[in-house]
């Protein structure tokens, strides 16, 4: 018998049609579940949505829900017992490294002043700063993180990788508060779990140098905000936000008008070709789960 998969769009519904043994369900995120729903043994969520979108109540066979992005957090807790929870990992790491690359070069060449100076008619020669040979400290050493290393390489830059527990070339996070001085760049790549949440406060930004950059491509709760806003309104740091906290970010919050600061709306990852992208992992995940083996992408551990 088909093992029955609930999808919320359509390219998703084409995707999964062609693996044998599986049935995709079509569901619309927020409304109710389609007749047969409570037959679903997989669950595949909106793009970046939350638990609270489905009825979980309502899918009493539920093993399996398979993310099409990296992050965890909005779904882990949520879960009843004995249903499993595989992420998108993968599928977005290298649109999300393309990213941060924008806006190291962004800041460094100082691509919106000379923006600002094209719309005013003047011709601001001046020499700015540059990427190359920066020192750069990776915060969390993931797929994504791999996908920066890759990028980082051709400007001949020094980078040092941290993650959970120390292995060969990654330094243990317990490590961090030698490793932040002497850094140019600190980006964060974290999932957020209860020990990354919060892990950028006022120490952590203060024992970073004066004029680096802190760059959050991970999500808004890893960074304490008013810590941030401080050093930014200071002068002393500078900064590029693509997810913040709260988020999205309301109308009239500081992060809005504070100073030394790139911020865009969580775009890292949705590029031309993320929805294939994520597919393409996500198909892959159920069709090893549908033959009796584990997704590659499991969450194990703390959340």
């Amino acid at each position: 018998m088909a093992v029955i998969v609930l999808v919320p769009d359509d390219y998703g519904f084409e995707v999964l049609s062609g693996i044998d043994g599986i049935q995709p369900l079509r569901y619309e995120a927020g409304e109710p579940l389609p007749e047969g729903a409570e037959h679903a043994e997989v669950l595949v969520p909106k793009f970046l949505s939350r638990a609270d979108t489905v009825d979980l109540t309502q899918l009493p066979k539920l093993r399996l829900v398979q993310m099409m992005t990296a992050g965890a957090e909005g779904w882990i807790s949520r879960l009843p017992d004995g249903v499993r929870l595989s992420t998108g990992r993968g599928a977005h790491g290298g649109s999300s490294a393309e990213w941060v690359m924008a806006a190291l070069l962004h800041i460094y060449r100082e691509l919106g002043g000379f923006a600002d100076a094209q719309r005013a008619q003047q011709w601001t020669f001046h020499q700015t700063g540059t990427l190359v040979g920066k020192r750069i400290l990776v915060v969390g050493a993931g797929d994504l993180a791999a996908e920066l290393v890759r990028r980082l390489d051709g400007f001949d830059t020094e980078v040092t990788l941290v993650g959970t527990r120390a292995r060969d070339g990654v330094h243990g996070v317990d490590e961090l508060p030698d490793l932040l001085p002497g850094k140019n760049v600190v980006v964060l790549t974290v999932p957020v779990t209860s020990r990354t949440t919060g892990m950028v406060d006022a120490a952590f930004l203060a024992a970073m140098d004066d004029n680096a950059i802190l760059v959050n491509i991970a999500r808004g709760p890893v960074v304490r905000t008013d810590a941030l806003l401080a050093e930014l309104q200071s002068g002393r740091l500078r900064a590029a936000l693509d997810v913040t906290d709260p988020e999205p970010l309301p109308p009239g919050h500081p992060l809005w008008t504070a100073p030394n600061l790139l911020l865009t709306p969580h775009v890292g990852g949705n590029s031309t070709g993320s929805y294939e992208r994520g597919y393409a992992v996500v198909r892959a995940e159920i069709a090893r789960f549908v033959a009796g083996a584990e997704p590659k992408n499991l969450v194990r551990g703390e959340y």
